[in-house]
């Protein structure tokens, strides 16, 4: 434990971020309790003592054409934090996931003698690869979450550390579903979906009409069945409560704010937008169906960009395809009712034993730590003399 009062910045720009940056500024006060930190922060940072000097909803946008309608804000955002760290000049600067903006952040504080780490590594490895020459600009360090990450790394002598995954350190490798069920009061014998359609509000837009209409086709299958919709805060509950007060879909529907790992344990399948939450789906040994829909130029930008062989983790980890995943025109009520039911109806099958036995190979391999591994990476990096 150190008496040293570092400053640190810090910034994340959505949920998964958060979740990250929290364990990490947990562990960077148990060895230095004076540290402060500010930047942009959400629930869960605060909680742990972080300023937010904006919401962490300004930087929740997905989609390349997407941001280019809120490019004028966001670069005010930017240009703000630029001028205010400059101003009062912190130890060292995180930028946790929202690489495209971090790493501007982060080239000009670092050009300012500022040390700097970001803390998931872009997807240089599914597209856009020649980012990592201006990631080596960017950071002193890169703080990398999956295995096969770091060896690209490695190979262009970019400083990174592999620190596994933080939900893998805190989800047990055989979670205890029938304890879930307990606390969010369902019944041993129901029959139960979570439904998370994304923690942006732009991804509920797109994705919640078509993931209610395919829980209603299940419905025709299965009569009892139960949709628990966990959302990430109360704007995105507003936002789900809205649209069923609208369409009073005929369905058991139950809306909670947080709690998004236990409905996944409780459920019996899940079905989501793609994202960190198939990385927590996949942690706690839900099968799953996973998709997407980007705007018409997103999607045909990505086709020509994207080279990886899938998008959603649980296969780009395995690099086989262990889960469905569905993108644009896919995306559809039938499609997607058709790959649920078995997985809803047919739990105990020799393929989904093998599925969740892979399922537990790639936990293992993700459980490292990973607070106290990023925690002690950064404050080596802030003991180094210049």
């Amino acid at each position: 434990m150190s008496e040293k009062a570092f400053k640190v910045g810090i910034v994340a720009g959505e949920a998964s971020g958060d979740i990250l940056a929290a364990g990490l500024i947990k562990q960077l006060k148990k060895q230095y309790p004076n540290a402060t930190f500010e930047g942009i922060a959400g629930p869960k940072m605060q909680a742990q003592g972080c300023k937010s000097l904006f919401d962490m909803e300004e930087l929740s946008v997905m989609g390349l054409v997407e941001v280019l309608s809120r490019i004028r804000r966001l670069m005010f955002v930017r240009k703000t934090l630029l001028n205010h760290f400059l101003t009062n000049p912190p130890d060292v600067f995180i930028g946790v996931d929202a690489p495209d903006f971090n790493l501007g952040l982060e080239l000009k504080l670092k050009k300012r003698g500022i040390k700097t780490v970001q803390y998931v590594s872009p997807t240089v490895w599914a597209w856009r690869e020649k980012r990592i020459f201006k990631i080596a600009k960017a950071t002193n360090l890169v703080l990398s979450i999956f295995p096969f990450e770091k060896q690209v790394y490695d190979k262009h002598h970019i400083p990174c550390e592999y620190v596994g995954h933080t939900m893998a350190d805190d989800i047990a490798i055989k979670p205890d579903k029938q304890k879930a069920r307990l606390s969010l009061k369902l019944t041993e014998n129901a029959t139960v979906l979570a439904v998370l359609p994304g923690s942006r509000k732009r991804e509920v837009d797109t994705l919640l009409d078509v993931f209610i209409q395919s829980c209603l086709l299940l419905k025709s299958d299965i009569a009892d069945l139960k949709v628990l919709i966990p959302v990430v805060n109360r704007q995105r509950k507003d936002q789900v409560d809205q649209y069923i007060q609208t369409h009073n879909p005929d369905l058991s529907i139950q809306v909670v704010i947080g709690h998004a790992r236990e409905v996944m344990i409780a459920s019996d399948a899940v079905l989501l937008a793609s994202g960190t939450a198939t990385l927590e789906a996949m942690l706690c040994k839900r099968n799953m169906v996973t998709a997407y829909k980007l705007s018409g130029l997103t999607y045909q930008m990505m086709k020509w960009l994207y080279k990886a062989k899938y998008f959603a983790l649980p296969n780009v980890l395995a690099d086989e395809k262990l889960i469905p995943e569905l993108l644009q025109d896919d995306v559809t009520p039938k499609t997607i009712s058709e790959l649920l039911l078995p997985m809803l109806t047919l739990q105990s099958g020799d393929e989904q034993q093998a599925l969740i036995t892979k399922f537990k190979t790639l936990h293992e391999s993700l459980k490292q730590d990973a607070d106290v591994q990023s925690a002690a990476a950064v404050a080596n990096l802030i003991e180094q003399q210049p």
